[in-house]
Parts: structure tokens; C-alpha cells; sequence
């Protein structure tokens, strides 16, 4: 297992969720919520730099199937982004079902998922990067593909 802090992003129409893990790879816990518009790339980068992150693992909204989705193009374009912005490895992991296991879990602790959404995407964000560090623990390769910064543009 690669060491250092990664940052997860779970990407939304209105809203990004952040989550990092621990520097030695192990756990995820949820950060912030950043709004989607002009400065969101610069927010994210500013909080990776602040962590002294070694990469960032963006979710990939698959259908079911393995299919692409409505999202799945915005999630691309939005790595992308990142990528073109920071010399940092950025990783499109799948995430299927992550935004739903996340509202499930919101419900299960008696929370309203109306109010909680900017709290949902930061659940997410967990869900996504912890399922990437899981990935790699178990199977000793970094998760997902890289994305290289002209990809979705």
C-alpha cells in the first residue's frame, strides 16, 4: 500500500463532496462540501495542497451495467480539469451505488436527506475513496485509471 493522504471527490450537478484518508492509506472521512461553479477546481486543489496529498480519486457514475450514465461524461470532464491544474495523479474509480449507499446511511441514523444533501455528498465522497483504498490494500495496485489532462475535453 502506496503511502500519503489521498483526497476523494465525489462530483455532483450542484454540489462536490471531499473526503481524505489518513496518510497511511487505511481510512476515509469526509471533509467539506464545495459548491460547483467558478472556483470549485481551485478549492479542491488549495485543500489537497493544504494536506499535502499525493493524489486525487475522482468517482466514475457507471450505470449498473458498467454502462455510461448521464454523469459519466460531466465526472470525466471534471477530472479533467483537475488534471489540467495540478501535477497530481487524478484517478476515475468507479462508484456505483455510492451516492445511494450514502443517503441510505443518512436514513439509518435518522437524518433528513433533504437537509442532509451537502452532508450526502461528503458520504459519498467517503464511500468512493474508502472503496479505492480497499481496492488497493487488497490487491496491492493503485485503483481506477489515471487521467491524463487533455481526456474529456
Amino acid at each position: 500500500m502506496r503511502s500519503g493522504v489521498r483526497l476523494g471527490v465525489d462530483v455532483g450537478k450542484v454540489r462536490i463532496g471531499l473526503a481524505q484518508s489518513d496518510p497511511h492509506g487505511m481510512l476515509a472521512t469526509p471533509v467539506m462540501t464545495v459548491p460547483r461553479g467558478a472556483d470549485d477546481v481551485r478549492t479542491i486543489l488549495e485543500h489537497a495542497a493544504e494536506l499535502n496529498a499525493v493524489e486525487i480519486v475522482v468517482g466514475l457514475p457507471l450505470a449498473l451495467s458498467g454502462g455510461e450514465t448521464a454523469s459519466t461524461q460531466d465526472a470525466r470532464d471534471f477530472a479533467a480539469r483537475i488534471g489540467a491544474s495540478t501535477s497530481l495523479p487524478v484517478r476515475l474509480v468507479d462508484e456505483r451505488l455510492s451516492t445511494v449507499s450514502a443517503q441510505r446511511a443518512m436514513q439509518a441514523s435518522g437524518r433528513n436527506t433533504k437537509r442532509s444533501r451537502p452532508v450526502i455528498d461528503q458520504v459519498a465522497a467517503v464511500i468512493i475513496l474508502q472503496h479505492a483504498l480497499d481496492v488497493e490494500r487488497s490487491g496491492g495496485n493503485p485503483p481506477g485509471v489515471v487521467v491524463e489532462p487533455d481526456e474529456g475535453q
